[in-house]
């Protein structure tokens, strides 16, 4: 049987931005409802040490979700492990329809969906997905203890898969197309000083290749960007770490986006291209991508959807 819920502000999304514009919508007794999403806790669930959180000199990832998750509830955020299916933007209240049947209508609605993992697009790396081809060390690491592994990419979220991994695999082989990182020197630093780890320069996967059955990863194919030339790399893991896309299936549609997907927000706000709705965290940042720069919008978020609510 089909539930409708009302609440002056619905929270779509549970990471840093979500829990935090909760916290604060709570605060301005807002009664908000936050629905957590596929992945409730974010990207920060899937990751290990987490050494930029003020306050906190090291933390896993985790755990500080767990923390954030009960501050909001703790403020009178009601959270609900539903999916946010599809999102009604062209009347008020908000109609926002779950997987559970449950529809929830809302007079503001804070979009906090994240983002997600990329992947190269090749056929051999979705037909051994879940079976040597990963996106996530922390999830599947463990499965790979003395094998050789290789990590595709050059940021900061390769580098820490690649220094991740050390605890696990014999060698992780750090394949990247240019010959110069992206990530934060103190990352590069790191690698660069680890015996297990090879970085492969002016190279990118042409293929994965593997056994059928069982179906599992034997190496991959790699080619030179320059000189064109095909090396066959032994491993038994590929991990995936090329960047991030955002979650914007709910309004890539009804909402401004740029720079490939992220919504458009008014300059120093929050506020979207349609009254009423408001967006945070990875979802809009294209730039920082930070667990305390989504904090902070969140907060921008909650703020701003009180005093628009106060005027309408």
């Amino acid at each position: 049987m089909s539930d409708t819920r009302h609440t002056r502000v619905l929270i779509i999304g549970s990471g840093p931005a979500g829990y935090t514009a909760g916290v604060y919508a709570s605060r301005a007794m807002l009664n908000p409802i936050l629905v957590q999403g596929i992945e409730p806790g974010g990207q920060l669930t899937t990751t290990t040490e987490v050494e930029n959180w003020p306050g906190d000199t090291e933390v896993q990832g985790p755990d500080l979700m767990v923390r954030m998750e009960a501050h909001a509830k703790a403020m009178g955020t009601e959270i609900i492990g539903d999916i946010i299916t599809k999102l009604d933007t062209d009347k008020r209240p908000f109609v926002a329809h779950g997987d559970s049947g449950t529809t929830y209508t809302a007079d503001a609605v804070i979009l906090a969906t994240g983002a997600r993992a990329k992947w190269l697009g090749l056929a051999s790396e979705e037909k051994f997905k879940g079976f040597g081809v990963s996106a996530c060390a922390t999830c599947d690491g463990f499965f790979y203890r003395g094998q050789e592994i290789v990590v595709v990419g050059g940021g900061n979220t390769a580098v820490e898969e690649a220094l991740f991994l050390t605890n696990f695999a014999s060698k992780v082989t750090l394949v990247h197309r240019r010959d110069e990182l992206r990530a934060e020197k103190i990352l590069i630093d790191r690698l660069m000083k680890n015996d297990k780890i090879e970085p492969l320069w002016f190279h990118e996967i042409e293929e994965v290749y593997g056994t059928d059955t069982p179906l599992g990863v034997e190496g991959v194919k790699v080619r030179h960007t320059k000189t064109g030339e095909i090396t066959d790399l032994p491993c038994k893991g590929v991990f995936i770490a090329i960047g991030h896309a955002p979650s914007n299936e709910l309004v890539k549609d009804v909402l401004e986006t740029h720079m490939g997907g992220y919504v458009v927000t008014k300059p120093d706000s929050t506020a979207t291209s349609i009254p009423g709705i408001f967006a945070a965290g990875d979802l809009t940042d294209h730039k920082y991508r930070q667990a305390v720069t989504s904090a902070g919008m969140g907060c921008m978020a909650a703020l701003e959807a009180e005093r628009w609510l106060a005027e309408t």
